[in-house]
């Protein structure tokens, strides 16, 4: 899952059981929509992508500067991943917003095209209760 600043899901996702989170990183960062902008062209990238020791792999940040997109991401053996709890507290926080949907908290479907269209019914409703309040 990727978000914004402010812990709204931008593009959801799901994986096969084993595989790694890096492995889903370009597909969820092409999923991203166009960002509406107050002035110009609609944004068609973040500015800036934030992430763990997970993420820190030199074709993913190869391919986030080829976007155009600043990267954050903490290095393996150099720096603690302590700096990013400060950006990390909201992507747990929507986390945790999803895990209050019951169908989701427990993987009730069976077909992964079922709980992904509950996953994103779920953000899409995320986004409203945040927008409308």
């Amino acid at each position: 899952m990727i978000t914004e600043r402010t812990g709204l899901p931008l593009s959801v996702g799901i994986s096969r059981e084993k595989l790694h989170d890096s492995q889903a990183l370009i597909p969820l960062g092409k999923g991203i929509p166009p960002l509406r902008s107050r002035r110009g062209r609609r944004r068609r990238r973040p500015d800036k992508l934030h992430a763990g020791k997970g993420y820190d792999y030199s074709h993913l940040r190869r391919w986030l500067r080829g976007r155009g997109i600043r990267h954050r991401i903490a290095r393996k053996g150099i720096e603690t991943s302590q700096r990013l709890g400060r950006h990390r507290w909201t992507i747990e926080r929507t986390m945790s917003w999803l895990a209050g949907c019951r169908r989701l908290h427990r993987r009730y479907e069976r077909k992964a095209e079922h709980f992904l269209a509950f996953t994103s019914i779920a953000c899409t409703l995320i986004c409203y209760r945040r927008l409308v309040c």
